[in-house]
């Protein structure tokens, strides 16, 4: 069985990388109750949301949805991921005394005693897999995680991790998060989704809606500056290949009578290997959208016809 069903995840998981960048502690909380209201109770963070803004320094977004948590007391009904990994106060790798270090961390920072699930947040080649596994099979067995996962490993570490946990004692990664949506695709669906269906690892999407440019709202260079992705936006996605999906977006979202960011979501809930995506929104509007996806129905001509 799916860990995440098991641990009743729902099949839309919010993306909170925006607390404490994009909205603050009053907007979170707006945003959190909303999303709660409407049933979606799944939450995606990390212990290094968000080192990028100037003057934080790790552990913002944390902090932000356990001060909520605290006030609504409403814990128990949350589903929560957290990661370690990345550069966090001078601090990152997958050593095993730095991540039962910062799994104590970010319960302090979630005002919690367990996460749902724990995740590498990225590989680290320079410390064996075996004692990092040793680390998150300490924390699962000691219930300060109901399960645990990674993000951002090569195929060839995903692999190595689980033939480590089959050779030996040590518990499997259960969850994997990449990067995968309707224009990031061939990476994923060539080296990772069999394997992940194959071993029943549980797969959680993040830039569902590529940085922003699904949602049809970057259409040219000059759309750069309607956010802080603008940048990326211009280098990443605006290109013969974009172009060409957007417009294939526009015919589809027109004949469902619905927006493109719905139109994106709904495709990622119908691919077979995908439990759920993570989005974000810093606006009620935004979240509304994306979380239409779970309603909207894609026929597979439908799917299809997005295959650009």
């Amino acid at each position: 069985m799916s860990i995440l069903a098991e641990l009743k995840f729902p099949k839309i998981i919010f993306g909170a990388n925006v607390f404490g960048w994009t909205l603050d502690e009053k907007q979170s909380f707006r945003m959190l109750d909303e999303l709660y209201e409407l049933g979606y109770r799944g939450i995606d963070t990390a212990n290094m949301y968000s080192t990028w803004v100037p003057g934080n320094i790790g552990g913002e977004s944390e902090r932000i949805i356990g001060k909520w948590m605290k006030e609504r007391k409403n814990r128990e009904h949350m589903r929560i991921i957290t990661k370690v990994g990345m550069q966090v106060q001078a601090k990152s790798g997958l050593k095993k005394d730095y991540i039962l270090e910062a799994i104590d961390q970010s319960l302090a920072n979630l005002q919690t005693d367990y996460v749902d699930v724990y995740l590498a947040h990225q590989e680290d080649t320079s410390t064996p897999i075996e004692e990092s596994l040793e680390a998150f099979t300490h924390i699962k067995k000691s219930g300060r995680s109901l399960a645990i996962g990674s993000s951002n490993y090569s195929i060839t570490g995903l692999k190595e991790s689980v033939k480590m946990a089959q050779d030996t004692n040590l518990d499997s990664f259960q969850v994997y998060q990449p990067e995968y949506n309707l224009y990031q695709r061939e990476k994923f669906e060539d080296q990772y989704a069999d394997f992940c269906l194959k071993n029943e690892i549980d797969v959680i999407t993040y830039f569902s809606l590529a940085s922003g440019f699904l949602t049809g709202k970057y259409r040219s260079k000059e759309d750069a500056g309607k956010s802080q992705r603008g940048a990326s936006i211009v280098n990443n996605y605006l290109n013969e290949k974009g172009f060409r999906l957007l417009k294939a977006m526009d015919q589809l979202a027109t004949e469902k009578n619905t927006k493109l960011s719905t139109l994106a979501i709904a495709w990622l809930l119908n691919q077979k290997s995908v439990y759920a995506p993570i989005v974000s929104a810093t606006t009620s509007e935004q979240l509304r959208e994306v979380l239409n996806a779970a309603r909207l129905k894609l026929t597979n001509d439908d799917l299809s016809f997005l295959n650009i």
